[in-house]
């Protein structure tokens, strides 16, 4: 929060093994390394990418400034050639990523460093650090909002948030992942985001009685009068009251418009519908009313299911923080190193974990799209230097249940290489977009799923499969390793 240069926001190991790349000679060697994950968070069918933004910003600032060396220097277990090789350190190398707010699933590298060892290596502890925070609350939103069935989400979740930066940073991600608008006036400031806000139970307390507080509060903001019903009594003085006021205002002739009421407590599917009556009945139709109070896509759902008459959600603690799933699982792996002969050789790391086993090699992944649904088919894992003709039959297996097997015909699919260019050769080619454009293209990301992959439990899973080159690549590799 209180620093634009994170370069010294890294693990100490990334540090070290870096000096021991510099002492062996060996830190020019060009390496490629992937972000992936194994698995989506919630148990979803999905998860949206997010946070490049962030990343692109931190690697732009990579320096180590002299407060930085003389820190290093005092632990004593760095060598001054060293220290003074990072005096000028910055990232020459080339990085691919999807482009953020995409929609993505686990094991496909949606993120791809290729650099110099010790620059690649240094990259990882903040990479992870960005991408896995921004990725799950985006994430979680996104859910948040399918759940709510077109209803306005609003991220409430600054006062429950780990610290100013979560809470900065998980309202960017909020709003990219669909929400409507943030309460946090410094997200809004900094991003560009609509900021929008009620009043608190103090408001009405203030004063001698609830309704004095609502009548203060329509004086002030007129065009966004959205009142709290529950300081005392929902259905007996907050709802009623309410409604005095807004005769008041239709009386003297002051417009009717953002106007309703917010419950923050009680059988929220009960009390809407009650409230639904007593507004209609006295020929408030049209207004709002919204909720709050620990709400997360599973309880949203449940009180659609119900009936409830909420068309506007506040969200708080349980999307700010991912209450349910407090981590994204964004691991970075080398999956290939330069050789004395100057090229690019695909590396693997092997495990008891089936899991945990690596694809080796620089790779892209290629999008399938069903050409008249414009839903996706299959995500497929390649090498880069494969390609795809859109006009013949391509059959995809599963890469562990091989007999599983998808044929597209040609002609009827739509490929689209997913990885683009964000750094070449140290410097930022990618352009920046608005967070309000991200959310639009994020959206249309996630219409490219059929609600089965949407759903909150056991949704379909999307394939993400490899291709034959690279299958056999990796077992190959394999039984070399194992013998």
């Amino acid at each position: 929060m209180y620093y634009t240069n994170l370069t010294m926001m890294t693990d100490f190991y990334q540090l070290t093994m870096m000096q021991g790349y510099f002492s062996t000679g060996t830190y020019k060697r060009k390496t490629t390394f992937d972000v992936f994950f194994r698995s989506n968070p919630m148990s979803g069918g999905y998860s949206i990418f997010c946070g490049l933004e962030q990343v692109v910003k931190y690697i732009k600032e990579l320096h180590f400034s002299d407060d930085d060396i003389e820190y290093l220097r005092a632990q004593k277990c760095f060598s001054e050639d060293f220290l003074e090789y990072l005096k000028d350190f910055k990232f020459s190398g080339d990085i691919h990523a999807f482009p953020e707010g995409s929609v993505v699933f686990p094991k496909e590298p949606i993120f791809r460093v290729t650099a110099p060892i010790i620059e690649a290596q240094f990259l990882e502890t903040a990479i992870l650090n960005i991408l896995n925070h921004q990725s799950l609350i985006a994430t979680k939103a996104s859910r948040i909002v399918w759940a709510a069935e077109g209803n306005a989400i609003l991220e409430f979740g600054l006062r429950r948030a780990q610290g100013p930066d979560a809470g900065i940073y998980g309202a960017r991600a909020a709003v990219i992942g669909g929400c409507a608008a943030t309460s946090n006036v410094l997200a809004g400031q900094m991003f560009d985001m609509p900021i929008k806000g009620t009043h608190a139970h103090s408001w009405v307390m203030s004063f001698d009685d609830e309704i004095t507080a609502f009548r203060e509060y329509v004086k002030l903001f007129p065009n966004a009068c959205i009142l709290l019903v529950d300081t005392y009594d929902t259905l007996d003085s907050g709802v009623p009251n309410a409604i005095k006021v807004f005769e008041e205002m239709r009386d003297s002739g002051m417009p009717l418009k953002n106007y309703g009421i917010r419950l923050d407590s009680g059988d929220l599917a009960f009390l809407s519908k009650v409230a639904r009556g007593m507004l209609d009945e006295a020929g408030f139709e049209d207004a709002v009313i919204s909720a709050s109070c620990d709400l997360d896509e599973y309880l949203i759902r449940d009180l659609k299911l119900q009936g409830s008459a909420v068309t506007l959600w506040g969200v708080g603690t349980n999307l700010i923080t991912s209450k349910d799933c407090p981590a994204f699982g964004c691991v970075y792996k080398l999956s290939a190193i330069e050789g004395s002969d100057g090229l690019l050789h695909p590396t693997i790391k092997l495990s008891e974990n089936a899991e945990k086993v690596t694809n080796p090699g620089v790779k892209k992944v290629i999008r399938l799209y069903d050409k008249f649904s414009e839903k996706i088919k299959v995500d497929l894992i390649m090498l880069d230097d494969e390609t795809i003709d859109e006009s013949q039959d391509l059959t995809v297996f599963d890469p562990v249940a091989t007999w599983i097997k998808m044929t597209l015909k040609g002609g009827e699919f739509i490929a689209r290489e997913m990885l683009v260019p964000v750094f070449k050769d140290g410097l930022s080619v990618c352009g920046q977009q608005s967070v309000l454009e991200l959310r639009q293209y994020c959206k249309n990301e996630l219409n490219s799923l059929w609600d089965e992959h949407r759903r909150l439990f056991n949704p379909q899973i999307i394939p993400v499969d490899l291709s034959t080159k690279l299958w056999e690549l990796k077992n190959e590799m394999i039984d070399k390793i194992r013998g």
